[in-house]
């Protein structure tokens, strides 16, 4: 096969290279991160009309495993894993949804929410768990002896780990931080047959165990950290530009938190990039909970300087992380798309979730914090209101009805200006349509 990847030291002084059979997270030269890399060279030999066709012609076919969103970009994925260890549940392919009530409302024509959340375990991170379980089953059949592959997780990563472990046949362990996620999320893991380790601190607290737990080479890390993960979380924004007939957008928003998915979307808007298909690149805005804001923080001081911190709890619960691993990538990928950072604080990520939702969407509330930003950000002269802006929806809005419910029973910190409460009348038609006449009066006024 022409096409070849490999793992590599980010830092440039080092750039240590490693078989991607290789069981290792950090350069152990220099202890930086890692990060797959691609022979560009011999992928340039096919012409970017070339591989649009290649790709269009897959997208959403029938030939295994080329259908899914991502592995119909094997080449550029993991080019050299055998098909027949490919662990696919058809992830990606997710609509754009054009939002063009709530885009009308905020005086944005051209905005468009990426719905990440529809795909099998309900959140993007099934696009980097196909990699790193196809990738893990590929070590297993040439005598790798994995036992298991083991997570910290504030709830998605956990569910999309358990889910493609589930499927290949391989032993999943998940750390969880106990009564820091929704119940939807917990069951996840346990209905797949996860391993759930339920521990009394929160998601810095259970990446650390999982860190030494793992170097036991026996048990694989399916955190972010393993940059196998960012393979697969890269076609989002490849898949973004296929769906505007290869064009790039002016602006992204995505959600950050332990920061992979920042530097995976930066990756594959550079590939498309370097090898022809695109012109321009977009600006990226990461959009942070200000209750557990650490690239916010470090952003306003020109990433001079990183400071963990404790993160407090946020409704926005699966960016709730205080120490990113991944923020040295995350920096890198803002440096080179001109990138923004922005924060949003709980009565404002609610209040943007709800309002989003009235106008034909269901929102997590990670999705509140994207869209909040983007109010801030319009009003603020950041974003030009003739750009085309995109938005990341990370995880379907059922993961998160607890928060939604509490919403609109107005039984959170702040006055939640969107709740919608049902009416309660006696089963008689007067009561009816009484309630019909004053209720629908005053709703001429709601958005």
């Amino acid at each position: 096969m022409p096409y070849r990847a490999w793992f590599q030291c980010i830092n440039p002084q080092c750039g240590a290279t490693y078989s991607l059979n290789s069981i290792v997270y950090h350069c152990t030269q220099c202890h930086s991160l890692l990060e797959v890399q691609h022979d560009l060279e011999a992928l340039s030999r096919r012409s970017a009309a070339a591989w649009m066709k290649r790709f269009e012609d897959r997208y959403k076919g029938n030939e295994w495993p080329y259908a899914s969103g991502v592995w119909g970009k094997k080449e550029w994925i993991l080019p050299q894993i055998d098909n027949a260890n490919v662990v696919s549940l058809y992830e990606g392919g997710t609509n754009l949804f054009w939002a063009e009530r709530f885009g009308k409302l905020i005086g944005l024509n051209d905005l468009w929410i990426k719905l990440c959340g529809n795909t099998h375990s309900g959140s993007f991170k099934d696009l980097g768990m196909t990699v790193l379980v196809s990738q893990v089953k590929q070590m297993i059949s040439e005598g790798v002896p994995i036992k298991a592959v083991a997570c910290a997780s504030t709830g998605d990563t956990s569910a999309a780990l358990a889910t493609y472990c589930a499927a290949a046949g391989i032993q999943s362990v998940v750390l969880l931080p106990r009564g820091k996620i929704s119940i939807a999320q917990l069951v996840q893991p346990i209905a797949n047959g996860a391993l759930v380790l339920y521990l009394d601190t929160d998601f810095d607290g259970c990446m650390k165990l999982v860190q030494e737990i793992t170097k036991d080479p026996t048990l694989y890390l399916g955190n972010s950290m393993n940059s196998l993960r960012v393979e697969g979380q890269k076609t989002v924004g490849i898949e973004i530009v296929q769906q505007f007939d290869w064009e790039a957008p002016d602006v992204i928003i995505i959600p950050g938190g332990n920061l992979g998915n920042v530097s995976a979307l930066g990756k594959g808007l550079l590939m498309l990039k370097d090898l022809g298909l695109i012109a321009k690149l977009p600006r990226i805005v990461v959009a942070q909970a200000e209750r557990a804001n650490p690239l916010y923080r470090s952003y306003q001081r020109n990433f001079e300087v990183f400071e963990p911190i404790q993160a407090q709890k946020t409704l926005a619960s699966a960016i709730q992380i205080g120490n990113p691993v991944s923020f040295e990538k995350a920096v890198r990928t803002l440096k080179q798309f001109k990138g923004i950072v922005e924060q949003a604080s709980e009565e404002e990520l609610a209040d943007a979730a709800a309002m989003g939702d009235r106008t034909g969407m269901f929102n997590c509330p990670h999705t509140g914090v994207a869209l909040a930003v983007l109010l801030k950000l319009l009003k603020a002269g950041k974003i030009d209101k003739a750009e085309r802006v995109v938005v990341i929806s990370t995880a379907h809005g059922l993961k998160f009805v607890e928060m939604k419910v509490k919403y609109h029973q107005k039984e959170l910190e702040f006055p939640c200006q969107y709740a919608n409460q049902p009416i309660e009348l006696p089963a008689r038609l007067d009561a009816v349509k009484e309630a019909l006449q004053t209720a629908l009066q005053s709703r001429k006024d709601l958005l």
